[in-house]
C-alpha cells in the first residue's frame, strides 16, 4: 500500500502545470515570430566565411548560439522558474517532493524550448548553416568527375558564388543539394521526433491526472484569473501606499483623477509582512483540504487564514527552516 501510494504521489503531478489554450495560442505566436526572425537573419544577416575550420564554427553557432540565447530567455521569463528558486532559497525544498520538482523543471523546459526548437527546425529544413557548417567535409571522391587532389580547402568555398575554380562550378548545384538534403532530413526526424514526444506525454498526463478536464481547466482559468487580479490590485496598493508616504512628507499628494478615485474607494492600504508574501509565493502544486480544493498559495493562505486556524498555518506554510 505505502509504494503504492508513492507512485500514486509520484504521478499525480504530471499533468497539472500544462496550460491551456492560451498558452497554446501564446507559443503559436512565439514560433510563428522566431520563423520570422531566422528567415530575416538568413536573408539580410548570414554570412558564410567559405574557409575552413570557420565554417563549421560558424555555422553551428548560427543554429546553436540563438537557440541557447532563446531558452535562456525563455527559462528567465516564466515565474515557475522563479517560484522554484524561490521554494528552493527559503523553504530548502522542504515541501517540494521529487515529482513535484521533475513536473515543474518539465513545465519550465517546455514552455522555454518552443522558440529554440522552432529556430533549430527552420534552420535544418533552410539548410544554409548546415551547408556552410559540413561543406568542408563532403569527401570529394563521392562527387563523380571531381579532379583528384582537392581538398577541405575548396571544398569549404562551395557555399559561397565566389573563390571556387571556374572547372568546379558545375559541382556546386550537387554540393549544396546533398547538403540540403542531410540537413531537411535532420530537421524532419527531429519534427517527429518531438511530436511523438510530445504525445506520449499527453498520453501520461491524460492517465496520470487526479482531475478531471473539466476541473483542469477551471484550475487553469483561475491561476489565470488569481494571476491578473493580484497584479492589478497590487498595483493599486502600491499606489495607494505611496500617496500616503508621499503625503506624510509633502503634506499633500498631486493625484490623477483615477488615483483619486480609487483611494476614496479605498481610503488606506497598510503595509502587508514579509511572512505573508513569502507564505502566498512559491511553488504551488494541486492539493485538497477536507474534500475540497487548494489550487495556489494563495488559496490555501486564505483558506486557513479565514478559519483562523494559526497552527494549521504554521504547519502547511512554514517558510524557513
Amino acid at each position: 500500500m505505502a509504494a503504492a501510494a508513492l507512485v500514486t504521489e509520484n504521478f499525480r503531478f504530471v499533468s497539472l502545470f500544462f496550460k491551456s489554450k492560451d498558452v497554446m495560442i501564446f507559443n503559436g505566436l512565439i514560433a510563428l515570430g522566431t520563423v520570422a526572425g531566422q528567415t530575416a537573419y538568413n536573408v539580410f544577416a548570414f554570412n558564410c566565411p567559405c574557409s575552413p575550420r570557420r565554417n563549421y564554427c560558424y555555422g553551428l553557432a548560427a543554429i546553436g548560439a540563438p537557440a541557447l540565447a532563446f531558452f535562456l530567455i525563455g527559462v528567465m521569463m516564466n515565474r515557475s522558474t522563479w517560484d522554484l528558486v524561490f521554494e528552493c532559497r527559503l523553504r530548502k525544498c522542504r515541501k517540494l517532493s521529487g515529482a513535484a520538482a521533475f513536473v515543474l523543471l518539465r513545465s519550465i523546459i517546455g514552455h522555454a524550448v518552443v522558440a529554440p526548437l522552432t529556430w533549430v527546425v527552420i534552420s535544418l529544413l533552410q539548410g544554409q548553416a548546415y551547408t556552410c557548417a559540413l561543406s568542408e567535409f563532403v569527401d570529394p571522391s563521392t562527387l563523380k568527375g571531381f579532379p583528384v587532389g582537392q581538398g577541405s580547402e575548396i571544398m569549404a568555398k562551395f557555399p559561397c558564388q565566389e573563390g571556387i575554380p571556374a572547372e568546379l562550378q558545375g559541382f556546386k548545384a550537387e554540393v549544396e543539394r546533398r547538403l540540403k538534403y542531410e540537413s531537411q532530413l535532420i530537421g524532419w526526424l527531429l519534427v517527429a521526433g518531438m511530436s511523438l514526444m510530445v504525445f506520449l506525454l499527453m498520453c501520461v498526463k491524460r492517465c496520470s491526472s487526479p482531475l478531471g478536464y473539466r476541473q483542469e481547466d477551471y484550475w487553469s482559468q483561475y491561476r489565470s484569473a488569481e494571476k491578473t487580479l493580484f497584479q492589478t490590485t497590487a498595483a493599486v496598493h502600491a499606489q495607494i501606499l505611496a500617496a500616503e508616504n508621499v503625503k506624510t512628507f509633502f503634506g499633500f499628494v498631486a493625484l490623477d483623477k483615477e488615483l483619486k478615485e480609487q483611494i476614496a474607494e479605498h481610503p488606506s492600504a497598510s503595509p502587508i509582512c514579509n511572512v505573508n508574501w513569502d507564505r502566498v509565493t512559491g511553488v504551488s502544486l494541486y492539493r485538497e483540504k477536507n474534500g475540497l480544493p487548494l489550487y495556489s498559495r494563495l488559496n490555501k493562505w486564505a483558506t486557513y487564514n479565514l478559519e483562523n486556524d494559526i497552527e494549521a498555518i504554521e504547519k502547511e506554510m512554514d517558510t524557513f527552516s
